[in-house]
């Protein structure tokens, strides 16, 4: 990836994320800087914000910070370079898969969240547009 540097600022833009959430993943252990500036400033690369899209996208489906926390940690030690024993290698696409089941799990289970959400307000709607039409005793008066 790009060994281009951005400041928080950006990457909250990127990913929009808050200064604040990024700053308490920062503090929880899921994201570092890359870098500091001579000022001091946090400093992202591409990998840093794709580690945080990894992160967004993994809160609205329930994960924990330790669940994410450890599927970071699986996908970092897959993308290392270092050779990994097969059995490692395996166990570590194990957990892999386990959250990517759950994430098909909680998926569905939001799917059908909506489809009921959805069917509500429908009802909502039909039901003002039935009583928003004039009635007939109501034009005889």
């Amino acid at each position: 990836m790009d060994d281009k540097h951005m400041q928080i600022g950006e990457v909250a833009s990127r990913t929009e994320l808050s200064l604040r959430t990024i700053r308490h993943y920062e503090e929880a252990g899921l994201v570092a800087p890359s870098a500091r500036s001579q000022g001091g400033f946090r400093l992202y690369t591409e990998t840093d914000v794709a580690r945080l899209m990894v992160i967004r996208r993994m809160k609205p489906l329930g994960f924990t910070l330790d669940q994410m926390r450890d599927l970071l940690d699986a996908t970092d030690r897959l993308d290392s370079d270092s050779a990994l024993a097969g059995a490692e290698r395996e166990a570590l696409l194990d957990r892999v898969r386990m959250y990517e089941q759950a994430a098909t799990e909680q998926v569905e289970r939001l799917r059908v969240q909506l489809a009921r959400a959805e069917d509500f307000a429908a009802t909502l709607n039909a039901r003002l547009e039935h009583d928003a039409a004039p009635s007939t005793s109501a034009e005889r008066a």
